[in-house]
């Protein structure tokens, strides 16, 4: 599963925080799930009802005692309707409170006898009472989207979502993820609609008198519970391999001709995760599939991966960068590590999510370098350390209040960045030889987090309980005060580590001191609260830097000067650093030296440093300014990374020069979407009635993916005739993004539509309110877009314009869909 946090920004933070507050989830242990019967093969027939979002199912589920003998076992199945359990044709007693079947068996069954259970029932997804995640918004299991047609801008599909426990909702299992099964399903569905499972397809029936088909799937070796899957629509099926097998990308047809860029390096991935860790794909395909309203980021059902909507993108849009290409690398890594060996427990999720986070870091240093590795890595850690609930919680936690809880930045941002540390520490040879002998040794089973470590030890001879218990099964990092002590008599510098978290941690360090051109690195191993270490030097270090790999996960207070800085930004290897260097240094622009060295970073190697760089140059009364235009005028133009071209056209626009005319006008033929969008606004400033003629022309779908820029315009044109377009992204900009400036530009649009007599925008942004108040309830979020409809009532009345009565009629209707 690909984390996909739910920012919703204004408002999320305090729910969490008052969730929090009235929990205690210390009191609550929780173990893995006993095992007392053992999936084996579980066999599936269903079709469905549309009109009633419900799925007709027969089962027939193969099970053996784990150890005990047993005359009984329990299913999970939520809110079905169960019409007959049988076995060996003999109809079985059994009581169902609507969340487990408890079966009585003829006899006691015995390790290694196996029996298998037919089952019939209807699965009503609709029914089911289950709360989503920070990363799954929803626990149905089952999805029907327009399941009826009646949007004709929406296609048919169905669609599952397993992970945690939520595939019971669609068939009976033991639904934990200490169970292994393999599988087959027959999926009867109208001819016009293509299907997807875990396995291959190994045969089509037509049944022409009721225009549908029945597609059979099959998968042999077995996998956890929540890892099956179905996935239903018209689709077009692009098809690739790897070596002999299948892999194929299940798109809407509009996105056909764009599939393999925006999925085709999947069998790359494939290929370069087996070689890495020494263990070849384990399956026997790998399929991937897009649906609309998905309730997460993707998922790794195994060789049925799902991915939401957003992955579906224009070739002007990947032309700056594919989005979606760490989040496939995530899936992919994920069927090794929780597909072929699956935590035990959800207590160990680690064992799944944090690998699979570390497999985007792995995917991005093979293809593209450890520098743009390393600013992703940056960046994930980031999210970690601005998570204010992420400073108490262990990566691997057996006290929780709810399983759902886990699927947070620990478990994916954290882990990552531990992994990395971890395989610093013991070196590359000793990681992956260890992780080879995991996955060989549990393949096809579940383990635990300590397992792991038992390997690395057996492995590298090293004791590794010092380095799991503080970062495994503890809370929080490093917070380090460094200072500096230098001797010119003797000629030394002392560099001096406070630890100032209540819990210390001990851990190994890269130190880099550069002397007159020349860097040496040091390796130490800090392991008390105050340490010191002393290093002899020829002439006075221009610059000494502490964590220069940038592995350690901490925070680190030191003092340097502007001359530090500048030299940092030239020389430092790590992106954290000269990120670091750069926007201390933009602060002093205000002298020469600096605003030269951020002027000298547009020309950096490393295309985020430019856009940095781009992002933080003040052209207000400069030296050198004209210059510094002139390089910014050829980037604009020329660099080979699009998205630093619209920073550099962004820097531009701030200039509001007309003699920058030709630039935007130029920008204008560019195939990047952001390039595109970039020019608008800059335009608008110097001639809007260009802008917003060119912006006029645009397609829609072209405007839908640069609908910020557009807004901005728009809004402060006041057209009325773009409100409706407006409309369709105010709640996203709103709520699901980070910029605090976005945020205020859809503010504005909310008070103008909120405000306006056009109908037709009203209609659009209470749809949308409504949508997105059901997607994300878990949050709180209905009552969020209640309160923000009933706004809109008490502007409407207000501004006493034509429509007002018709205006207020369709937000009181939104209002009644969040309340019920």
């Amino acid at each position: 599963m690909k984390f996909q946090k739910i920012t919703l920004y204004l408002f999320l933070l305090t729910f969490s925080i008052l969730s929090a507050q009235t929990k205690d989830p210390s009191s609550i242990y929780r173990k893995e799930r006993d095992r007392i019967n053992n999936l084996v093969h579980t066999k599936l027939k269903v079709d469905f009802n549309f009109q009633e979002k419900q799925l007709n199912g027969e089962e027939w589920v193969t099970l053996t005692p784990h150890f005990y003998p047993t005359n009984k076992v329990v299913l999970d199945a939520k809110a079905m309707l169960i019409e007959t359990i049988t076995l060996n044709n003999q109809k079985l007693s059994y009581d169902y409170d609507g969340y487990e079947i408890t079966i009585n068996l003829p006899k006691e069954y015995k390790k290694g006898e196996a029996y298998t259970l037919y089952i019939k029932y209807t699965a009503r997804p609709e029914k089911v009472r289950e709360k989503g995640s920070n990363t799954i918004t929803a626990a149905k299991g089952l999805y029907f989207v327009n399941p009826t047609g009646i949007n004709p801008n929406k296609p048919t599909q169905v669609w599952t979502q397993g992970q945690t426990e939520a595939n019971s909702c669609w068939f009976p299992t033991i639904d934990s993820p200490n169970q292994k099964t393999s599988q087959e399903i027959a999926i009867t569905v109208p001819n016009k609609f293509k299907t997807l499972s875990n396995g291959k397809l190994f045969a089509q029936i037509s049944d022409p008198d009721n225009n549908t088909r029945t597609d059979y799937w099959s998968l042999k070796e077995k996998h956890a519970p929540y890892l099956f899957f179905m996935g239903i629509g018209e689709y077009e099926i692009i098809e690739d391999t790897y070596k002999n097998i299948p892999v194929n990308y299940y798109v809407e047809k509009e996105y056909a001709s764009v599939a393999k860029d925006i999925f085709g390096l999947t069998p790359e991935m494939i290929g370069f995760f087996a070689d890495k860790l020494g263990v070849e794909y384990p399956w026997n395909a790998y399929n991937q599939i897009v649906v609309r309203d998905y309730v997460s980021g993707a998922m790794e059902n195994t060789t049925a991966v799902v991915h939401g909507q957003k992955a579906q993108q224009m070739k002007g849009q990947l032309i700056d960068k594919n989005h979606q290409e760490s989040i496939i690398a995530h899936e992919v890594f994920h069927h090794w590590f929780g597909n072929l060996v699956t935590s035990e427990s959800w207590s160990n999720l680690a064992l799944n999510e944090s690998f699979a986070s570390y497999g985007e870091y792995l995917w991005r240093e093979h293809k593209y370098g450890k520098e743009l590795a390393d600013a992703y890595l940056f960046e994930d850690i980031q999210l970690y350390k601005e998570d204010p609930e992420s400073s108490t919680k262990n990566l691997v936690r057996f006290y929780y209040d709810d399983k759902e809880d886990l699927f947070d930045n620990v478990s994916y941002k954290k882990g990552g960045a531990i992994l990395h540390m971890l395989r610093s520490y013991v070196g590359d040879e000793a990681f992956f030889l260890s992780l080879n002998k995991y996955l060989t040794e549990y393949k096809f089973k579940s383990a635990e987090v300590s397992q792991l470590r038992l390997i690395l030890e057996e492995i590298t001879g090293k004791d590794l309980n010092w380095f799991f218990d503080q970062w495994f099964y503890g809370a929080g990092h490093p917070k380090i005060q460094v200072s500096y002590d230098y001797n010119s008599l003797e000629k030394t510098v002392t560099v001096n580590f406070i630890q100032s978290q209540i819990k210390e941690f001990k851990f190994p360090m890269a130190i880099d001191i550069f002397e007159n051109g020349t860097k040496t690195r040091h390796h130490v191993f800090i392991d008390g609260r105050d340490t010191s270490f002393k290093f002899v030097y020829n002439e006075t270090p221009d610059l000494v830097q502490v964590n220069a790999d940038g592995v350690l996960l901490a925070d680190f207070i030191e003092i340097k000067v502007l001359s530090d800085h500048i030299f940092q930004l030239k020389n430092a290897e790590n992106f954290e650093h000269k990120r670091e260097a750069l926007l201390q240094i933009a602060k002093s622009q205000d002298q020469r030296k600096a605003f030269n060295a951020i002027a000298d970073a547009l020309n950096d190697d490393f295309y985020k440093i430019r856009i940095l760089a781009l992002e933080n140059i003040d052209l207000i009364n400069k030296w050198s300014k004209r210059i510094s235009i002139d390089r910014i005028k050829r980037i604009a133009e020329y660099d080979e990374k699009t998205l630093v071209q619209a920073a550099a056209i962004e820097t531009l626009g701030k200039l509001t020069d007309p003699e920058l005319k030709p630039i935007f006008e130029k920008a204008f033929d560019s195939k990047s979407y952001s390039v595109v969008g970039k020019a608008l606004v800059g335009m608008y400033y110097i001639d809007k009635t260009y802008a917003i003629k060119k912006s006029k022309e645009l397609p829609l779908e072209v405007k839908n993916i640069i609908a910020t820029p557009l807004t901005r315009i728009y809004i402060e044109e006041k057209d009325d005739s773009e409100m409706a377009f407006i409309a369709n992204n105010v709640l996203e900009g709103m709520f699901l993004n980070s910029n605090l400036k976005i945020q205020a530009i859809y503010r504005k649009a909310y008070e103008q539509i909120a405000t306006s007599n056009n109908s037709e925008a009203i209609q659009n942004l209470v749809n949308d309110v409504v949508a997105k108040g059901s997607q994300y309830r878990k949050f709180n979020f209905d009552q969020v877009g209640i309160n923000l409809l009933r706004q809109m009532v008490q502007k409407q009345k207000a501004a006493n314009l034509s429509n007002r009565l018709k205006n207020v009629e369709i937000i009181k209707t939104g209002i009644a869909q969040l309340v019920f």
